[in-house]
Parts: structure tokens; C-alpha cells; sequence
């Protein structure tokens, strides 16, 4: 299939590409700047410019994958950077509806992302796909996402929305972040240790956002995490173990608070999540428990 992928360079994007191309699909990736990737030798795949016209691409492709957004984790929430992860997600999602709407031949499918933070503090309720959204700066952002995308179910596309929970994989995100501290025996849990951890194997979050393109009658928001979400201590004990580290040290909510500020709030919250949806239409997930997918990982 001919497929279309914005983010396609990024964390998720670049192990997403590669299980794409194995399975043979033909790939156009939306990037800021395509010759930096000039010497990608891949021959299923090339890449174009935000600044290119992308109506023809929209006429060529049967699938739009939509993963562009800038990284919330990492640094503090000034309004410069509050602006660039809302305008990163909305806008970009923005410009390919319109793509798509000028089109006379348009995608069977577009594949737009959100993400765990569209829900509220759930404590230890289980969260499925028809739970409240929270009221906050990142549940805004995932609302509006989501709406952004909608107007292509009235142009004929079936749209399917992964709520993406907290990916696995030793190369980036928060693992990468949580690594160092322990193989230097200062690891240890974040917050209350308490609160929920929506995790998910990288190698399932490609499976599962693939899923709708085999199954068509699958649609709308679904929740991508693993069946299994644990409390952060036992993510943090689980770690150690796979490392064989100590975990005695824990960060205070009091103290993530005071360097990230309000982006402190998604690794101090509380997301339950299960992938209620995906289960019900019989997906698989390879890694149910978080033992097997750090000890692959690790």
C-alpha cells in the first residue's frame, strides 16, 4: 500500500518505518527537512517538505499516518513551549485535512494519533475508551487533536485514533530518561509510586497502530497501552530487577514538581488504562506483562 506518514523521522515514526517497509508497503514521509535523509537507501520509501503541495500526495497514498507532535517530556513548560507542542499536533493535522479535502481521490484510512493524556486522574479506577477526559493543558491538546482530525469522516475516511500510552524502547522516551540513574544505583520511584503507568512495548505499539489498516471495520479513539498497566513502584522495582540494581531512591512529588512545573503533571498522574477496544476486536499484544518487555528491552 501507498502510505503517508507524518512524525515518520521521530521516536515512534522511525520503528514504525521499519516495520512498514519489511512488510513491503511503498512510504512517503512528511519531514522538515528531506535531504537530511537523502542517504536513507530504503528504495519504498521517500521523502518530502512541509512546504511541498500536499494534495498530490494525498491523491497517491491509501493510508495517512499522522504521528507529528513536538516532545512534551524533558523540559519545563514555558508558553513557547506549551505553544509548540499544541501547534506541532493541531496545525499539522490541520493542513492534511485540508489536503485531503481538496483531493478527488482520497485515503480509505487516516491513522491520527492522541495520547494517554486525553483522560483524568483516574486513581486506581480502570480507565477503557469511554472515560472522561481531564481538564488540563495536555487533555486540551489531545481533545483538539482529535477534533482536527474529524472532518475527514465526513470526506469518506475512516479515521482511527490510538490514544497512545507510555512507549517502551531502550533508544528514546522515558525509559532512555530512567536508565542512567539506575545502572549509577540512584534509581528509584517517581511521585507517590502509586499512580498508574499506561506502558506499552514498542513492537506492539507498531503492531496496534497498524491494526486498522487490516481491519476495516475498525475506527474511532482506542487506547494503546498493554493490558497490564502497573503502579510506577512496580514499574520502578521491575526495572531494577531487570537490571539487577537496587531501587531505593524516590523522587518527591514536591521536588517534579519544582524543576518540570506543570510538566510535572503526566508522570505524576494516574492512567489505568486498558485497551478495552483492541480486545474486544481480538488483538494480541505480544508483551502483556512488563516483566517480558523489559527483559527483551534491557
Amino acid at each position: 500500500m501507498n502510505i503517508f506518514i507524518t512524525g515518520g523521522t521521530g521516536f515512534i515514526g522511525s520503528y514504525l518505518r521499519t516495520v512498514l517497509l519489511r512488510d513491503g508497503h511503498l512510504l512517503t514521509i512528511l519531514t522538515r527537512d528531506p535531504d537530511q535523509y537523502a542517504g536513507e537507501v530504503a528504495k519504498n520509501q521517500r521523502f518530502v517538505s512541509w512546504d511541498d503541495d500536499l494534495v498530490p500526495e494525498m491523491e497517491k497514498a491509501d493510508v495517512v499516518i499522522n504521528l507529528a507532535g513536538y516532545p512534551i517530556f524533558g523540559e519545563r513548560w514555558t508558553d513557547q513551549v506549551k505553544k509548540k507542542i499544541y501547534s506541532s499536533r493541531i496545525s499539522t493535522t490541520d493542513q492534511l485535512v485540508e489536503a485531503i479535502e481538496q483531493t478527488n481521490n482520497r485515503p480509505d484510512l487516516m491513522i491520527s494519533a492522541s495520547a494517554a493524556n486525553y483522560y483524568k486522574d483516574g486513581g486506581d479506577n480502570v480507565l477503557d475508551e469511554s472515560a472522561e477526559p481531564a481538564d488540563n493543558f495536555l487533555a486540551q491538546v489531545c481533545i483538539d487533536w482529535e477534533k482536527a482530525a474529524q472532518p475527514v469522516t465526513d470526506l469518506g475516511v475512516r479515521l482511527a485514533i490510538p490514544r497512545i500510552g507510555i512507549v517502551l524502547e531502550r533508544d528514546g522516551g522515558v525509559l532512555q530518561q530512567l536508565l542512567l540513574p539506575f545502572k549509577l544505583f540512584v534509581g528509584g520511584s517517581i511521585g507517590s509510586g502509586d499512580q498508574y503507568f499506561p506502558w506499552i512495548h514498542m513492537l506492539d505499539l507498531c503492531r496496534g497502530l497498524t491494526y486498522p489498516i487490516a481491519n476495516k471495520d475498525f475506527e474511532g479513539a482506542y487506547n494503546l497501552n498493554a493490558p497490564n498497566p502497573v503502579t510506577m513502584d512496580k514499574f520502578t522495582h521491575t526495572l531494577a530487577e531487570q537490571l539487577h540494581r537496587p531501587s531505593f531512591f524516590r523522587v518527591p512529588e514536591s521536588i517534579i514538581k519544582l524543576i518540570l512545573g506543570e510538566a510535572a503533571v503526566p508522570i505524576l498522574m494516574s492512567l489505568r488504562m486498558q485497551p478495552k477496544k483492541l480486545q474486544q476486536h481480538g488483538f494480541k499484544f505480544q508483551y502483556e506483562y512488563l516483566e517480558e518487555a523489559l527483559g527483551e528491552i534491557v
